[in-house]
Parts: structure tokens; C-alpha cells; sequence
């Protein structure tokens, strides 16, 4: 090597040193900073597809996923449904069809939620009483507040609540519009923890009946509508499911006035509808509960949550399978079998029944046969007093 090309490959491996170190002290970038373009994107991300997307409701693609499937037509112990909505009166074909129907799916006993008070109640009971089917049905009487609520409302309200006990009522159902839409005599909003309505609940205690509660809607129905709402598609096909105007309490405005409502009668039993709309976050309601001895949860309409989280749920049911309450809402009856796969398997990445209501699959749960056993009928038969009690297993 002559001096020349000596000369040349010293000053090139100085500046490849100099390189070296000046990398080696840089202080690190984020890749917005970077110089690369590309650094810290994820492939694809930024491309443009070669054809026309498709909507969200017509984006469904089929699965070529395989594993074990077990569908569950029928329940593996008979069933209370402590939350259902029927006709009141309810009339003598359509009471066969939904026997029909409840015994496919080992359903034993229904609870009417829907048995309004006074006349109405006293005809619906009789039309149970006097069917083939006396003990597959029964009736939770409902507050009329019809008009706006004033002075003197509880207690009146509490006293023909006595009566429709008298006529057969086993508990009293209450309707979200408590809370989102019934208003006081001043045209105010009549707020879950109203002193109003505290001869109500106190009745209740006194007549050891439970209070099954709708309060609130899930929370996304108050956020924001956009793409970031899981529920969009839901609120964008049905607008009374929409509480984005200022009028209407936020979501945790109303938990907390039902929650001090809950606090302030500790001698009432309140069934929490729709688990209480926590159960996206069963974390936190699991230290609700744990505050909280006189409130039980119910299941119906919220099998997306704790079917996207089996192992959360699962864990959850067990610990408080000595409360959980069976309810389905809505009387569909092709829609059960997926509570019960839910709940009874160990199934994986299956359909949920409604795509508006979720745009995940369901995962089982697997629970043992006792936490079954209190879930589909023990705990409703220790809650609800006068509950048929034939049919059941121990």
C-alpha cells in the first residue's frame, strides 16, 4: 500500500469511528422523529385499498378457524328466567306457544315483568291461574307514573303496590324511564334517589319482595357517536337509544343516584337489571358487590360482555355464584341457546346473536355444575318468594 492509499484509508476509518460514536450519543427518536420514514409503522399501515370497502353491515367475513363446537339447544338444568316481558293478560294461544317453546329450551318458570298494577294485574294473574300452565309464569307488579310525579306520589304508589302484592304481584319491576325520562311536577327530572319515591322501596322491604331495576343504558349510548363506538352501529339503527343530548343524565350521574338509592335502603333487595351495565368492567364490580349485600345481578342482554371475557367471567360467576341471577330479556327463543353454550361449554370464537350489539365472537365459560344450578333457578328461588318449586333438581 503506497502513501497515497495509506493516507486514504486512515481518513476513512476516522470518519467511520467519528460515525460510530456520534450514533452511540445521539439521544434516541421516536419515529414521528425518525428519519426514517418507515421506522415504527406497522406494514401496510398508510395504503389505500385496491378496491371499494365494504359498510360495516356488509363486512362479514367467514371464519376458517376449526375447533370443537358444541351447541346447546337446551339448558342442563332447569331454568328460572327472572327477567322476561310477555303479554298482560296474557291470552290462552299465545301462553301455549310460549309453553311450547319454554320447554324446548328447559325453561320452567318465566317471570312476567310486564304485570302493570290494580285491574290489569288482578286479570293477568287470573289468566295464569286458570290456563294448563298455572305454575310456568308469574308476575312482578310495575309503578304507574303516568303524569308527572308530585306530592304524596310514594306513598300512594306504595300503597297500591300492597294491593298488588295482595293480588298475587311477587316483586316490582322498574323501567329505565326512571331515571332518563319521568319527570317531577315541576318539569325537573325525577332522579332515582328522590325522597318521593322512598316509601316505595321501604314497602318493599316491608313486604320482603325484591326490586328488579333497570337503571341507565350500556355507557357507549352516552359517548360520543363515532367510530370509536363500539355500539355505532346500534345507535345508528335505532335513535331512542341515543343520550347525547344535554337533557339526559350521563351514564355515571345516574349509577350514582341509583347507588345512593341502594345505599339508603340496605333492608331492600334490589335486582340489578342487565348487571348493573358493569359488567364490561367486572373489576369494579366486583368491589361494587362486595359493598353492596343487598344487590343482585341478573344476566340478561349483556352476554357480549362476559362471553368476550371467559376467563374474567368465569372467575367472576363462581365467586358470586350465590347471587347471579338467570334473565334474558326479550323472549326470543332462538336466542337462548347461546346463554347456554356460553355459560355450560368451553367453545370458542362463536357467533353472538345480534351483530349490532357486538362485532366479536363468544368465548365459554365452563362453569361447574353447582354454579349453574344457583344461577339458572337456586338463587331465584331463595330471592323470590312464592316462585313455583316443583321441577328442579337439588
Amino acid at each position: 500500500m503506497n502513501d497515497k492509499h495509506r493516507k486514504a484509508f486512515i481518513v476513512l476509518a476516522v470518519m467511520i469511528l467519528a460515525s460510530g460514536l456520534g450514533c452511540a450519543q445521539a439521544p434516541s427518536q421516536s419515529p414521528a422523529q425518525s428519519p426514517n420514514p418507515n421506522q415504527g409503522r406497522r406494514p401496510g399501515e398508510g395504503r389505500a385499498p385496491e378496491w371499494p370497502p365494504p359498510s360495516i353491515v356488509e363486512y362479514k367475513p367467514t371464519s376458517r378457524l376449526i375447533v370443537a363446537e358444541h351447541p346447546t339447544p337446551r339448558a342442563k338444568f332447569p331454568v328460572i328466567d327472572i327477567h322476561s316481558h310477555q303479554p298482560a293478560p296474557i291470552s290462552p294461544e299465545r301462553y301455549a306457544q310460549v309453553v311450547a317453546a319454554m320447554d324446548k329450551l328447559n325453561l320452567r318458570v318465566l317471570v312476567n315483568l310486564s304485570g302493570g298494577s290494580g285491574e290489569k294485574l288482578k286479570q293477568s294473574v287470573a289468566a295464569i291461574k286458570e290456563s294448563p300452565y298455572p305454575d310456568r309464569m308469574v308476575l312482578f307488579a310495575n309503578i304507574d307514573f303516568k303524569g308527572d310525579v308530585g306530592q304524596g306520589f310514594g306513598a300512594k304508589a306504595a300503597a297500591q303496590l300492597e294491593e298488588d302484592v295482595k293480588a298475587g304481584a311477587l316483586g316490582l319491576k322498574i323501567f329505565k324511564e326512571l331515571g332518563l325520562r319521568i319527570k317531577r311536577a315541576d318539569g325537573t327530572r325525577l332522579h332515582l334517589d328522590d325522597a318521593e319515591l322512598d316509601p316505595i322501596w321501604s314497602k318493599c322491604a316491608e313486604l320482603k319482595i325484591p326490586v328488579l331495576i333497570h337503571t341507565a343504558e350500556p355507557a357507549p349510548f352516552f359517548d360520543p357517536i363515532d367510530f370509536k363506538n363500539e355500539r355505532w352501529l346500534e345507535e345508528a339503527l335505532y335513535p331512542d337509544r341515543r343520550y347525547q343530548d344535554p337533557w339526559f343524565p350521563r351514564f355515571e350521574e345516574l349509577l350514582a343516584e341509583r347507588d345512593r338509592m341502594f345505599e339508603k335502603h340496605k333492608d331492600t333487595t334490589y335486582i340489578a337489571a342487565h348487571m348493573a351495565y358493569l359488567s364490561n368492567d367486572l373489576g369494579r364490580f366486583s368491589r361494587y358487590l362486595d359493598t353492596h349485600p343487598n344487590v343482585y345481578p341478573e344476566t340478561a342482554a349483556v352476554l357480549a360482555e362476559y362471553g368476550r371475557q371467559p376467563r374474567t367471567a368465569r372467575a367472576f360467576f363462581i365467586k358470586y355464584q350465590d347471587r347471579i341471577l338467570f334473565g334474558k330479556d326479550s323472549f326470543q327463543p332462538d336466542e337462548y341457546p347461546y346463554y347456554w353454550r356460553t355459560f355450560e361449554t368451553g367453545d370458542e370464537y362463536f357467533d353472538y346473536y345480534r351483530d349490532y350489539h357486538a362485532f366479536w365472537k363468544l368465548y365459554g365459560m365452563e362453569l361447574p355444575d353447582e354454579a349453574l344450578k344457583k344461577l339458572y333457578f337456586k338463587n331465584a328461588l331463595k330471592l323470590v318468594k312464592g316462585l313455583p318449586t316443583t321441577g328442579f333438581p337439588q
